[in-house]
């Protein structure tokens, strides 16, 4: 993944979209796709598709309450990448820069835009 590096940039110019590609996990069309659903839908094919691969045994799972978990860990990928820093993060995630350095360890975001090669 390129990245451009500038010294007030924090986040450094990380893209959700453009990591996915470099990792040919999505293309031009599967965004076209993307785009045509709402998140709603989007979470409930996603959940479909997982629970066809454990043959739909999703007893135990505490969805309800990790579902709280999942979104903010999205949330918190997003601000980071479409911000310039981690206090434009934080604010327009409407956190404190504190909590949202908590948030960040808690969530381990920080380490998914690390390159995994």
């Amino acid at each position: 993944m390129k990245v451009t590096t500038n010294k007030k940039s924090t986040t450094l110019n990380k893209s959700i979209i453009n990591y996915l590609k470099d990792q040919n996990k999505i293309n031009d069309s599967v965004l076209v796709i993307i785009n045509n659903l709402t998140i709603e839908e989007l979470i409930a094919v996603k959940l479909e598709m997982s629970a066809k691969m454990i043959n739909h045994r999703l007893f135990g799972l505490d969805i309800w309450r990790n579902s709280v978990y999942i979104i903010k860990e999205a949330l918190l990928m997003f601000a980071i990448s479409t911000t310039q820093s981690k206090k434009d993060a934080a604010r327009f995630l409407g956190l404190t820069y504190l909590d949202f350095k908590k948030a960040l360890k808690t969530y381990k975001v920080d380490n998914y835009f690390l390159n995994k090669d």
